[in-house]
């Protein structure tokens, strides 16, 4: 039996060892097959990464397919059943690094938009792809990147469909139309060392510093609203001591991490944080690292448009969600006003063994060709 050609353009890509940052000439194969249906190709390098910007047509709207070549390390290769950079069918599934996360995604919009462009030549619009070898990575000279090169050229983006594996337990019946932020911060408080002996030469910075912390992980931050749960604090790392127990230490360092939703800003939550700190009078320093803004899309065209489509292939009803981590979504949310992800199901990713059922394959395949016929053929 022959197979589809999302199912040869996966398996393609999978054998391809892509490990954040390397691309392993993915988007090479990427952009020689899509310049037979008329994408204009702009290879995007910068820090170690390659991106790709790919677009067929010159008028609005546009319709954006971003996702990402590289993929997570392995980890131990001989807890792999086969090979992870050897894409393998086995009772009705495929696996390989990156097969669910975010490979097949990317083989699928490709075949989508080839169909699409056979079928209807003179579509309206513009169809345009996004891909990076920095999602999995740092994300400093990825997507960001080519949205900056975007914005500085001129070129207006209207929807985007992000690849990422969004499904839970059916294809298409979760649809993410935002992300939270996330905010991290190490906290250090500083004391005196000493000898546990003599606690009146010493000052504990653990015994400070934890009356403080047992206020912020209870704190209400905000009460979510209508698409995001509420915010989030959690303490990742505390480190203290000498490792001796006759020691007082002389200061602890707390790692933490917010994931916000859009009822609360990074800076509403560093004062608050710091507020209840030196009201306990702590001596102390804090490094932030903010990780991503959150972005959110309304119910609006995109998501009909890809929810209607979800419903004609598979007749599942699906729910629009903001859960989960961060994605390149929050990058392209600043120059495109309707972004949201979808993709195949997120069970295995990142894990051993990562793998997608291949009957989700071409459906996954029509979801996305429908979507580009709801949005770029007159109605």
């Amino acid at each position: 039996m022959t197979q589809s050609a999302v199912l040869a353009l996966v398996k393609d890509l999978i054998a391809r060892p892509s490990v954040t940052p390397e691309d392993a000439g993915c988007q090479t194969a990427l952009a020689e097959r899509l310049a037979a249906s008329g994408f204009v190709a702009d290879t995007l390098a910068e820090g170690g990464v390659t991106n790709l910007w790919l677009r067929r047509g010159t008028a609005q709207p546009v319709l954006v397919f971003a996702g990402h070549t590289d993929v997570v390390p392995t980890g131990p290769l001989e807890k792999w059943t086969s090979p992870p950079f050897t894409p393998t069918e086995r009772d009705g599934r495929l696996y390989g690094r990156g097969a669910a996360d975010m490979k097949s995604s990317i083989a699928a919009f490709t075949i989508a938009a080839e169909e699409f462009v056979a079928r209807h030549p003179d579509h309206a619009g513009s169809i345009a792809m996004l891909i990076t070898s920095d999602e999995e990575g740092p994300a400093v000279h990825g997507t960001v990147k080519v949205c900056e090169a975007l914005l500085a050229r001129g070129e207006k983006l209207d929807y985007c469909i992000v690849g990422e594996p969004t499904s839970g337990k059916a294809l298409g019946d979760v649809i993410k139309n935002g992300r939270r932020g996330s905010l991290s911060g190490k906290l250090t408080v500083r004391g005196i060392q000493g000898h546990v002996a003599y606690p009146q030469l010493a000052r504990n910075p653990v015994h400070q510093v934890v009356p403080a912390l047992a206020e912020l992980t209870v704190r209400e931050w905000d009460a979510g609203n209508e698409y995001f749960p509420p915010t989030t604090f959690q303490i990742s790392n505390f480190h203290a001591g000498t490792g001796a127990t006759n020691v007082v230490p002389g200061e602890a360092v707390i790692d933490f991490n917010f994931r916000f939703s859009t009822a609360s800003t990074p800076e509403g939550l560093k004062d608050a944080v710091t507020q209840t700190l030196d009201r306990h009078g702590l001596e102390y320093d804090i490094a932030w690292t903010l990780g991503g803004e959150p972005f959110l899309t309304p119910r609006g065209s995109l998501s009909e448009a890809l929810s209607s489509a979800i419903q004609d292939e598979t007749g599942v009803t699906t729910e629009l969600s903001t859960t989960g981590g961060t994605s390149d979504g929050r990058f392209i949310a600043r120059i495109c006003p309707q972004v949201v992800e979808f993709g195949p199901c997120n069970a295995t990713i990142h894990q051993v063994n990562e793998n997608i059922e291949v009957a989700d394959l071409e459906p996954l395949k029509n979801i996305y060709r429908r979507t580009l016929e709801n949005l770029l053929l007159p109605r």
